[in-house]
Order: C-alpha cells, then sequence, then structure tokens
C-alpha cells in the first residue's frame, strides 16, 4: 500500500487565494500566482495561452471569469514544492466544469508562500447558445429544399445584415432589432445558398451596422478568436468567422465594405473573398456605404471557398491564372508590421516585385473614410438621429463623425477617390497584385483601435477601385494567423478563387 503523501504548507492557502482572487477579478493577484515565466502555460477550449505576458493579458481584457464554487477538491502530491490540483466547479449559470492546476513553489517567494501555477486547463460547460457568435442558431436554422446541390452537406453562419425569412435583421444592435420588421423572403445570397443544397446553421453577431473592424460588439461581446485566443476575432463579419473557425458552420457569409471579410479571415486563419462591387445581388442585405459593400464570405479550405463563388457568382471568362502572374508590392507589404510581412513575402517566393508606391494613400484612406461615413448617415441617419445614445461608443463617434460630414466634404472625398480609382485600376491591369489583408495579426482589445487606420490602408484599395480580394490565411513566424491578399481587375474572382487553390496545394 502506497502511503499518501501530506499537503505541501501553504499550497492550499495559495490555491484559495487564486480562486478568491479569480472571483473578484483581481488581476494584479492573479498575475502574481501564476509562474512569471515565458513557459507558464494556460488552456481551454479557446486554445493555448503561452508565457505570463500572454496569459496576463488574456486577463487584462476579458472583464471576469463566470461566478461559480468549487465542489470538489483533489490534491496529487508530486514533492514538497510540487502538486497538482483537480477541482471541479459548479457554474452559477449552471453545469459543471474541471480546473486542473500544476502548482511549484519558490523557496525565495514570500508572497503565498512561494506558490505559484505553471500549467493550468480549465473547462467549463459549453452554453447551449454563446450569444456572442449567435444571434439565433439551429439544428439546421433553415434547411435547403434540395439534398443534391453542389453544396449539399454544408452549413451557413449568415451575418446579421442578411434577411433570412421568418427573422428580422438585427444589424447588431437590440435598439434596431426591436423594431426591425420580420423578413417575409430570404436575401439573394440566402436564397442561392439554400437552392444549392446549404443549409442555415443560424444568424451570426456583427458590430453595430457592420460599422467596424473589431468585432467588439459593445452590446453581445466580442466572439472568441479560436486561432489566436485572448486576441479579437476581427469585425464586422466576427460571428460568421468565428462560426466558422470553430467548426459551426462550414461557410461564413458576410459583407465587406473596408475589409469586414478579409481582417476576420486574416485574424482566424481563414479563406476569404470580398467580391468585386456588384458581382453579387446585394438584395435583402442591409447596408452600411452602397458604393462599397460587396457580398463576401469565409471558409476553412481554398476547395469550399471556390465552391460558393461557383454558386453566387455570374459566369465570367476566365483569364488563365497562375502564380506566375502574382506581383508582391514592396511597398504595401511595408505598411504591416514586420511579422506579417514576413509571412506574406514567404508564402510567396518566387512572386515578381511591382514598384508602385502610390503617394496619395493616406489621402485616399481619408477620402474613404468621409465617403463611408457620408453614405452611412444617408442609410441610416434619418433613424439613428434621436437614437445615437443606443450605439456603443466607438460605432457611435464614427456615426457622430457621419452625421457632421457635409455635401461638400463628400464631394471632395468622391472627387479624390475618382482619380485613386483610376490610378488603382491603371495599375492592376492584367495583373494579380499580392500585399498584407491586414496590417497586424489580431491585436488584444486594448491595441485595436490603434491598428485601424494601418489596416484601412491596405483594405481601402479594392474597396474603392471594387475590386474583388481574396484573403489566403497565412502563418507568422511566431505561429500567429495572418493573410495574404490577392487582388485582380473587376469580375476576375473565379481566377483568384482558383489561384487561392493553387496556393493551398
Amino acid at each position: 500500500m502506497t502511503e499518501l503523501k501530506p499537503v505541501p504548507h501553504g499550497l492550499l492557502q495559495a490555491f484559495r487565494a487564486y480562486e478568491s482572487a479569480l472571483m473578484s477579478d483581481d488581476v494584479a493577484a492573479l498575475d502574481a500566482l501564476f509562474a512569471d515565466s515565458p513557459t507558464t502555460l494556460r488552456g481551454d477550449a479557446a486554445g493555448l495561452l503561452v508565457g505570463h505576458d500572454q496569459i496576463a493579458a488574456f486577463r487584462a481584457s476579458r472583464g471576469g471569469a463566470p461566478g461559480r464554487r468549487i465542489v470538489q477538491t483533489h490534491v496529487q502530491v508530486i514533492d514538497e514544492d510540487h502538486a497538482l490540483i483537480v477541482a471541479v466547479t459548479e457554474l452559477d449559470r449552471g453545469g459543471r466544469g474541471l480546473q486542473t492546476q500544476l502548482w511549484a513553489r519558490d523557496p525565495v517567494r514570500i508572497e503565498y508562500g512561494g506558490w505559484q501555477v505553471t500549467a493550468a486547463h480549465v473547462s467549463a460547460p459549453a452554453p447551449a447558445l454563446d450569444t456572442r457568435i449567435w444571434r439565433v442558431v439551429g439544428d439546421p436554422l433553415v434547411s435547403s429544399h434540395t439534398s443534391d446541390g453542389a453544396l449539399s452537406g454544408e452549413t451557413v453562419a449568415v451575418k446579421d445584415l442578411f434577411a433570412v425569412a421568418g427573422f428580422a435583421v438585427g444589424a447588431g444592435s437590440p435598439a434596431w432589432l426591436e423594431q426591425a420588421p420580420v423578413s417575409s423572403s430570404h436575401g439573394a445570397a440566402v436564397a442561392a445558398l439554400l437552392d444549392a443544397g446549404a443549409s442555415v446553421r443560424g444568424i451570426a453577431r456583427t458590430e453595430e451596422f457592420a460599422y467596424s473592424l473589431s468585432g467588439l460588439n459593445a452590446h453581445y461581446g466580442a466572439p472568441p478568436n479560436p486561432k489566436a485566443p485572448g486576441r479579437i476575432p476581427g469585425g464586422s463579419s466576427s460571428g460568421s468567422a468565428t462560426a466558422v473557425a470553430l467548426g459551426q458552420a462550414s461557410i461564413g457569409l458576410g459583407s465587406d465594405t473596408g475589409g469586414s471579410i478579409r481582417v476576420p479571415a486574416a485574424y482566424q486563419g481563414l479563406y476569404g473573398i470580398r467580391t468585386s462591387h456588384g458581382a453579387v445581388s446585394r438584395e435583402g442585405m442591409l447596408p452600411l456605404a452602397r458604393a462599397f459593400d460587396a457580398v463576401g464570405w469565409m471558409t476553412r479550405s481554398a476547395f469550399l471557398l471556390q465552391a460558393v463563388g461557383d454558386v453566387l457568382l455570374p459566369e465570367a471568362a476566365s483569364s488563365p491564372t497562375s502564380l506566375d502572374d502574382v506581383h508582391l508590392v514592396p511597398s504595401l507589404v511595408a505598411l504591416a508590421s514586420k511579422e506579417v510581412g514576413a509571412a506574406v513575402s514567404e508564402a510567396l517566393p518566387g512572386a515578381k516585385p511591382l514598384t508602385w508606391e502610390p503617394a496619395r494613400l493616406d489621402e485616399w484612406r481619408q477620402a474613404f473614410v468621409v465617403g463611408q461615413a457620408y453614405q452611412a448617415w444617408q442609410a441610416h441617419g434619418a433613424w439613428l438621429e434621436t437614437r445615437l445614445d443606443t450605439l456603443g461608443e466607438a460605432v457611435r463617434g464614427r456615426f457622430e463623425m457621419a452625421r457632421s460630414v457635409t455635401r461638400t466634404q463628400a464631394a471632395e472625398a468622391r472627387a479624390v477617390l475618382s482619380e485613386a480609382r483610376a490610378e488603382i485600376l491603371d495599375v492592376v491591369g492584367d495583373r494579380v497584385l499580392a500585399f498584407p489583408s491586414a496590417s497586424s495579426v489580431a491585436p488584444t482589445a486594448a491595441d485595436a483601435a490603434g491598428v485601424r487606420d494601418d489596416t484601412l490602408r491596405l483594405t481601402c484599395i479594392a474597396g474603392i477601385a471594387g475590386l474583388p480580394a481574396v484573403s489566403v490565411p497565412v502563418r507568422t513566424p511566431g505561429n500567429l494567423p495572418a493573410g495574404l491578399c490577392l487582388v485582380a481587375a473587376p469580375n476576375r474572382d473565379r481566377d483568384l478563387l482558383a489561384l487561392a487553390q493553387t496556393l493551398a496545394e
């Protein structure tokens, strides 16, 4: 019979201090109770955080853990300075979870008896409906009427901008949803996917009126980013992206005005396409800025991305396209962080460089922002005029700016954008341009505002000229997801989808 080892002195006191700090969201105490080491681990269903810095950043941004109590605790002593604690938890919202922690004692430390967590794994019962990701979900929510279509067996997360018969369009805003009428028919893109055999898994979250790139909805929270835990999901097609990245749907239907497909695809390691302006019908899609809005979708594979294109895109003359037609644009690669620039360049080692340095790019970005804002207020200003206080702070600030844009300022922006469009179309010609989909990897929520302008410098190029753009997933040297953006002339969407397939092989 093996003799049980006694629990080392101070271990349970440190464990109880951790639990108390967790329930009070005492971030400083939690940081002190986790070993300050680059090898410290914390894992849960959303992914693995490696290193004290990543774990601390996650805690600082999450806003506290769900309420719970410990119902069972088991200690397996390794030696007098190391022990494994497994605790069964009972959540206030219902259900049971499990927490496993590896504790180590540093005899030099005085605080908490020298005990710190070096590795932790948390499991909790998943909510029946994760309202950060989904507004409403089913199994399926809407079935296809055919079982032998090109997309049979596929499931769609529909961004909450598209009409789904029997449901209102919520646009990420509780106030809008409260007064929105129930849709009597499906939007055109939704109907086409159903006709091709796909089913609608559910209606996925978006940021308010799709007017953001972060994915941080002030009312429903941010969908998690399973490919970069602790970082933002990217928006505004955030719910659709997360649903696909988690495997809860195979197709994420969304829209892209200033990058709302390309950015979440890049941040979450997905394939994504913003289609040529007007190539896919926007009937039944709530607008943000009609001159720039485009339908798009995200998938986990280039094959499925192309299969959806075969359903949604109009027939078009195909131009034989190969990697020899791809031109890397060094001036645009340089606008991204070093790690993203390196990942994009390494993905196309043989690409020809294109010497194009758009000298007025900052002016183009600003004109795009002004033009988008003017149109956004034209689309929603009458309703929002007395309801701006219903919006989250960031989106409210954008609409307040939009309200202030004069006709003269809008006309000046249109003139700049017209010149920009002519230059971009001339440079693109019959080439395929390659540059980063976003300026950085997914930032934390605290850093999200700081990368917005940098990313818009890249994403506005396709938006200004109405070009198709495909984001292909790449990995940075630090093993985080990023996006390689391929851009071609209007209506060459199918060529880009074929090229993405080539890169995936």
